[in-house]
């Protein structure tokens, strides 16, 4: 394992200028910040109630009340004020950096002497403190919480929010370390990372140190959260997993042991972002051999061709391999945002673009599917076939909705896809000690130092609608290094040309690598990606005689708005081509796919006759498929990714 690893960017230091991301970064200050921040205060007409703001209040002392809500609400404005410290880094808002300075302040005031916070316990629960580690979210809560107070650190060099947490976290490496919690982990993992991310920014060991004990802990014998019922000062909150199941938060194995991934998807994946940390800092090749494995048994046996992941809604879990329904399915947003930062820092490891493609996967079908176009709304589940009409209550379908919602009572999505989208550039680009590395072929502006010298990197991108890339290296100074390309697995023919002269770089991990004294140089990147069908596993039941359609980093879908109402009684002709039409009127701007099929028809069909012995006819129909992060945003309708061919 190498020594030392990829870093981000600093977030003022990258301006992202490109036709499809830019939609979106445009989105997070103008309106999803501003529309998040009404819903925590419940001011969204017609939406589910936050409580979220009032909760901190109430726990403050400023107004009477009771906690209402999930164990967990706390996280939702400490998503928010992540989101707003990202935002901050590239566009200054003294409105808005006042609004979350009060924020922070309110925090502050619901926080007990000892430096516990959580309104939850603080109002229903006194004196009960880490009680009920299975299901009371108190370390995920700081775990959240400590994120948020170190990118708000980061960005406006405000200590106020960090020493609010570096409290919490003293108080929790201060309990954890007891006699009665000596094996105890949280149910729900988050604390880890986060206090990987304050180690960085302190220095502090403790830190890094609670976050290996934690981790280590995890899945030994005796197992604290099997145990943990049985307790005397248990404490009995939100719905209890009695009796236990280990698997569901990751507890049946050490984590070196667990070869695949189980349990609650968000969960597990935080944890293996927690474990690749610590691999890292610990230079633990045992631990690091265990997140490869984990992260082979997601990508090759139990992740959706969106980046989905987590089948089942029933524990909003992993079940097992190959078991990916398509209409029932659960896949998260939370989810595969985690899967996105578990595949971040794998590449910052290693360099290797392979968890690059998993997480371009993610983000940019599953993330993006998870907001509206318009950033009010939000789709907490992701499956990849819609038919509104079973989406019913007090059925196994209940946890699916056809049309996204204006907010959740229990919202962590919502402030999670925000967070993530005001932080683009952090995946977009690493630097490393004499290098500068591309991940994401996005437009983007970046500005970095190759051996202490200044250098600035203009990148326009057609992507992904055609794969053209060109950058501009620009110094002042001649600056030694080296630049990696990714050449994304999707891409055919892949042309390099320096300062206009076709080059041929060697190919490493995945990235194309330029090593020059750099001054003032273009290079361009062309290749081909047109839309193809793909197939999946035939251990993949739900999708044996279907197809789908991708195109570059896209998944596309049909949806009723184009094709018409039964698509699952819809071929798609897999002999014949794929038709590429850009659409300035489509969605804000789309490539629309066509295809030859035929479709059952009905018309023939008696109404009362439920079977018949003659069988269906079919006809011809040209079909149309849309970007799957878009669907949805039109009427409502049905949706399919997987389509019947012939």
């Amino acid at each position: 394992m190498e020594k030392k690893k990829l870093q981000t960017i600093s977030l003022n230091k990258i301006g992202v200028d490109d036709s499809f991301w830019g939609k979106y970064i445009s989105l997070v200050t103008k309106e999803i910040i501003p529309y998040q921040w009404s819903a925590l205060n419940d001011e969204v007409k017609d939406a589910e109630k936050s409580h979220c703001i009032t909760n901190f209040k109430v726990a403050a002392g400023l107004e009477e009340g009771t906690f209402e809500g999930f164990v967990f609400q706390d996280t939702d404005l400490a998503k928010w004020l992540e989101a707003v410290a990202y935002s901050l880094s590239y566009e200054k808002n003294e409105e808005l950096e006042k609004l979350a300075d009060e924020a922070i302040q309110l925090i502050g005031k619901a926080q007990e002497e000892n430096g516990y916070l959580d309104t939850y316990f603080t109002i229903l629960e006194p004196g009960k403190q880490f009680c009920n580690l299975k299901e009371g979210h108190e370390l995920y809560t700081a775990g959240h919480m400590i994120e948020a107070a170190v990118a708000y650190y980061k960005v406006t060099g405000k200590d106020e929010f960090l020493n609010i947490m570096k409290r919490t976290a003293d108080l929790i490496c201060e309990v954890f370390h007891r006699e009665k919690y000596e094996n105890a982990v949280p149910g729900h993992e988050e604390i880890e990372l986060a206090l990987v991310k304050l180690y960085e920014v302190t220095g502090e060991e403790k830190y890094l140190s609670m976050a290996k004990d934690f981790v280590e802990r995890r899945g030994t014998k005796p197992n604290y959260l099997e145990e943990e019922s049985g307790k005397d000062w248990y404490v009995d909150v939100w719905h209890d997993a009695n009796p236990y199941h280990p698997p569901y938060g990751q507890a049946h194995l050490p984590v070196r042991q667990q070869k695949t991934a189980e349990g609650h998807a968000v969960r597990a994946v935080y944890l293996y972002c927690a474990m690749a940390d610590l691999a890292f800092f610990s230079q633990d090749k045992s631990l690091f051999d265990a997140c490869e494995t984990l992260y082979k048994n997601i990508v090759e046996k139990r992740m959706y061709i969106t980046g989905g992941i987590g089948s089942s809604g029933i524990l909003e879990r992993f079940t097992t391999d190959y078991d990916l329904p398509n209409a029932s399915n659960y896949a998260e947003s939370c989810a595969s945002i985690g899967l996105a930062l578990f595949c971040r820092r794998m590449a910052q490891i290693t360099g290797d673009a392979k968890y690059i493609e998993t997480m371009e996967t993610a983000l940019m079908n599953t993330v993006l599917a998870g907001i509206a176009m318009d950033g009010k709304s939000f789709f907490y589940v992701n499956p990849l076939e819609v038919w509104p009409k079973a989406c019913m209550e007090k059925t196994s379908m209940e946890h699916v909705k056809p049309v996204r919602q204006k907010w959740f009572g229990c919202a962590c999505c919502p402030p999670n896809i925000a967070r993530t989208l005001a932080s683009l550039g952090e995946y977009i680009c690493f630097i490393g000690e004499d290098s500068l590395w591309i991940n994401l072929l996005a437009g983007a502006e970046i500005s970095t130092e190759l051996k202490g010298k200044k250098v600035n990197i203009k990148m326009d991108s057609s992507m992904p609608w055609e794969g053209k890339i060109r950058l501009q290296i620009s110094a002042k100074e001649t600056a030694e290094g080296s630049l990696y390309i990714r050449v994304p697995e999707y891409a055919r023919n892949p042309i390099f040309t320096l300062d206009g002269k076709k080059a041929v770089p060697g190919i490493e991990k995945g990235y194309a690598h330029f090593k020059e004294d750099w001054k003032n140089q273009v290079i361009t990147l062309e290749f081909s990606m047109e839309a193809h069908f793909a197939y999946a596993n035939p251990n993949v039941r739900a999708d044996v005689g279907k197809a789908a359609v991708v195109k570059g980093p896209l998944v596309y879908c049909l949806e009723e708005a184009d094709n018409g109402e039964n698509l699952s009684g819809i071929f798609v002709d897999v002999k014949e081509g794929l038709k590429e039409n850009f659409r300035e009127d489509l969605l804000g701007g789309a490539m629309e796919i066509t295809a030859r099929g035929k479709r059952v028809v009905k018309k023939d069909w008696e109404k009362e006759s439920l079977y018949r012995l003659a069988p269906v006819e079919l006809e011809e129909t040209r079909m149309k498929f849309v970007p799957y992060c878009h669907w949805g945003n039109r009427k409502t309708g049905e949706m399919a990714v997987w389509v019947k061919y012939w």
